[in-house]
This record gives structure tokens, sequence and C-alpha cells, in this order.
């Protein structure tokens, strides 16, 4: 099993979608990975040679935001807005959705299961 930014992705599916187990790469970049190691996209993870393995692991801390350096940037982006005390900061505070949707209905992933209201029966 090969481990690339401390992600062990598996061994058996083509390589662009085996580098997309790793938070911050999608297909795209994990194509673009590919094309810049000079990886054949057609390629098993099993069939990469430890040269190979090294080589994408290297292109990745080079060039691309991964795993933990990507979450924790993305946190602490959070924590700037609340900090700041704007509007979208406002919003992650009190766990309603950041982006103009709709609270009145709906919006139960963010808000948690529904509470009863005494008295609401008509």
């Amino acid at each position: 099993m090969a481990r690339i930014a401390g992600v062990n992705i598996p061994t058996a599916k083509r390589v662009p979608i085996a580098l997309t187990y790793i938070t911050g790469i999608g297909p795209s970049i994990a194509k673009q990975i590919c094309d810049a190691t000079k990886i054949d996209q057609a390629r098993r993870v099993n069939e990469l040679t430890d040269a190979e393995v090294l080589a994408i692991r290297e292109f990745i801390d080079a060039n691309v935001t991964v795993e933990g350096d990507l979450r924790r940037e993305v946190t602490m982006n959070i924590k700037r807005l609340m900090d700041l005390g704007c509007y979208r900061g406002l919003r992650h505070r009190r766990n309603l959705p950041v982006r103009g949707q709709r609270t009145h209905t709906n919006a139960r992933t963010r808000k948690g299961p529904a509470k009863a209201i005494a008295g609401k029966k008509k």
C-alpha cells in the first residue's frame, strides 16, 4: 500500500483515482500530477515503482497544499472571519448556513434535528 502525504492510497485503483483519496487533490489536479511525473493514467498504483511513488510524493510536497496544512488553512480562514465579526463569521459562529440559503424551512444539516415547539399544532 503506497503512502503519500500521510494517506494510504488504495493499491488496486488507477493512479488518478487513487490520488483523489488525498484531501486537497481532485480529479483535475490528479491528472496534472500524472502528466507532470510522466505516469500513464491507465496504470494501477500496485504497478508503480518506488521511484515513481517518490516522484509523485515530491511533486505533491512541492506544488500542492494537502491534508493537515489545507485543513489548518481552512480552519484559520473561518476563525479569522469569526474574529472579525463580519456577517459570514457570525453565521459560522451561530452554526447557520453561510452562503445565503433560506432557513425558514430546510437548513437541517447545519441546524441539526428539528426541535418541537409546544402548542404549535393547529
